[in-house]
This record gives C-alpha cells, sequence and structure tokens, in this order.
C-alpha cells in the first residue's frame, strides 16, 4: 500500500470516530478516558498540534467544534452529565497508576 492511500484511509477512519462520537452523546468523556485513556478533547488537541505542525492556524476550540460537531459548550449543556463517585474513583485510580 502506497503512502498516499494509507493516509487516505487513516482520514476516513478517523472521520467515522468522530461521526461516532458524534452520534453516541451519552458516552461520556471520563468513560472513555477511564476505559481508553483518551476523549473527545484528546482529539480535539492531536487536532491542533497536526495543524501547528503544519503551520496552520487552527486553535483548541476550533479544533474541538470539529470533534464535537458543535461549539464545546452547547455539547457539555446538551450532554454531559455530572460524573459519578464511581467515574471519578476510577479516574483518580488511572491517573495515580500512571504517575508512578
Amino acid at each position: 500500500m502506497d503512502k498516499q492511500i494509507q493516509t487516505e484511509l487513516e482520514a476516513a477512519a478517523f472521520r467515522r470516530l468522530i461521526n461516532h462520537l458524534q452520534t453516541h452523546t451519552d458516552v461520556q468523556n471520563i468513560d472513555l478516558m477511564n476505559l481508553a485513556d483518551f476523549c473527545r478533547n484528546c482529539l480535539a488537541k492531536w487536532y491542533t498540534a497536526a495543524a501547528k505542525e503544519r503551520s496552520l492556524d487552527l486553535d483548541y476550540e476550533q479544533a474541538r467544534e470539529i470533534v464535537y460537531g458543535m461549539p464545546y459548550s452547547e455539547w457539555k449543556e446538551r450532554y454531559q452529565t455530572e460524573a459519578t463517585s464511581e467515574q471519578l474513583t476510577a479516574f483518580a485510580r488511572k491517573q495515580q497508576a500512571t504517575t508512578q
């Protein structure tokens, strides 16, 4: 497989991941962090970093809007729920494990 085809396939897979996350708004970022060690905000940060590597002017909030499919504040108001004590405990344990 040549590099161009690989890049196109990777881009298609990324678009599908973004669409999947936009469709599954019931999946909270803390759940993603606890299970997979990344979330929508991580994707936005990676997107911003990739833009900067190419000297493109794209800030974090713009990248978040791409990932969330709307301004983050709107997504948060519509879909974000309060984290449960179990979610917060799992997150703290995961953070502790990575710093040791």
